[in-house]
């Protein structure tokens, strides 16, 4: 089975955001994998942890104060490239996600999807 090089973006968003932060995504993206698009998984709901420092203008809480939130761990699966995934990541994810400064994990993958298609 040959292996196809991508991106996996990992990020944790409370889970009434989550729709609207994967039509951002799938705005700039259709999130192909194998003969598959709008492939995306989440987890069952868990708690995210944080304190606002001071300076920041949290979306939930003040600064200073711990805050816990439900929230759910959001993955896709983009094609290897940089200008896609910034474009993703600038005009998709950013401004459909709630937090000042979401957490956005990107590795470099391997995947066994029969074809990852280009943007």
């Amino acid at each position: 089975m040959p292996l196809h090089r991508m991106y996996r973006v990992t990020t944790f968003v409370p889970p009434d955001h989550l729709d609207s932060l994967l039509e951002g995504v799938m705005r700039e993206v259709p999130l192909t994998y194998a003969p598959y698009d709008h492939s995306a998984w989440w987890s069952a709901v868990g708690v995210e942890q944080f304190r606002p420092l001071p300076g920041s203008a949290p979306t939930v809480g003040k600064p200073g104060q711990v805050e816990r939130v439900p929230t759910v761990r959001l993955e896709f699966a983009i094609p290897r490239d940089l200008a896609l995934l910034a474009r993703v990541l600038s005009r998709g994810f950013v401004p459909n996600h709630p937090w000042q400064e979401p957490v956005i994990f990107v590795g470099d993958s391997l995947a066994t999807a029969s074809h990852l298609a280009s943007a």
